[in-house]
């Protein structure tokens, strides 16, 4: 079921997205060459707590078999998400996904870019600032009265416009008290499809996009997504309420 929340509600989504949005700057000044994801998760737990939030990945799914162990996720180069933190030093010319999420409040915020480690090939380099203007063309297809579909389809024709492939199996989601409610919001789609979207539905918006095939499988860690052809992938993300106007972006600074 779809919750639509107040504005004192969206506002306390946006006091998490601040933390979020926090957090991932730490990481865009701490990302470089012989820095290991170990070292990123926790700093990022460490601003987390500093802000009396709570991360919202680590142990995630409650009482699941394999829980998330971590408070970021890490995905490196073909890891399009649910990268695990480790000892694993970046390299130069790397490319790294960080997936965030907190509680505050009793609401979640969650957001994700891809960074470069030091100098990358143009290659990758394209691959992120198509990644990032997607995720714009979605938001900006988020407004009221549309369909989830007009978004999906946005973003899938923006990125197959580029010669880029977006993920099936993962999808944008809705976002409130829990880190995944309804609606999902696909990266591919047809427009007028989808449940229409209304004011105080809040979404985080994500596409997931392959420089390669569409195809993607899980690591035997039961959490990383890579792609099958070891093809480098991207990933951003923000945490938006749709608005009687343009969509307003929870997570960003």
């Amino acid at each position: 079921m779809i919750t639509l929340k107040s504005a004192a509600e969206i506002n306390k989504m946006h006091r998490a997205g601040q933390v979020v949005a926090e957090v991932l700057e730490r990481m865009r000044e701490r990302v470089a060459p012989g820095v290991t994801t170990a070292e990123l998760d926790r700093l990022a737990e460490e601003v987390i707590r500093q802000h009396d939030a709570v991360p919202s990945f680590l142990g995630y799914p409650p009482g699941s078999a394999h829980p998330f162990p971590a408070s970021i996720c890490s995905s490196i180069n073909e890891e399009l998400v649910h990268g695990i933190p480790g000892p694993r030093a970046l390299q130069e010319g790397d490319i790294i996904s960080i997936d965030v999420g907190c509680i505050l409040d009793g609401y979640h915020g969650d957001a994700a870019l891809t960074l470069p480690v030091g100098k990358i090939s143009r290659e990758a380099q394209r691959l992120l600032e198509i990644t990032e203007q997607v995720l714009y063309v979605g938001i900006a297809a988020a407004t009221e009265g549309r369909r989830a579909g007009d978004v999906s389809a946005a973003i899938q024709s923006y990125v197959e416009s580029h010669g880029y492939n977006v993920v099936r199996e993962y999808t944008g989601h809705g976002i409130g008290r829990d880190m995944h409610e309804d609606p999902q919001v696909p990266n591919h789609g047809q427009p007028g499809t989808g449940v229409r979207l209304r004011k105080g539905m809040t979404v985080a918006l994500e596409p997931m996009v392959l420089a390669g095939d569409s195809c993607v499988r899980t690591l035997g860690n039961h959490w990383t997504v890579v792609s099958c052809d070891g093809a480098l992938t991207a990933h951003f993300e923000h945490t938006i309420a749709v608005t009687d106007g343009e969509a307003k972006i929870l997570t960003r600074l």
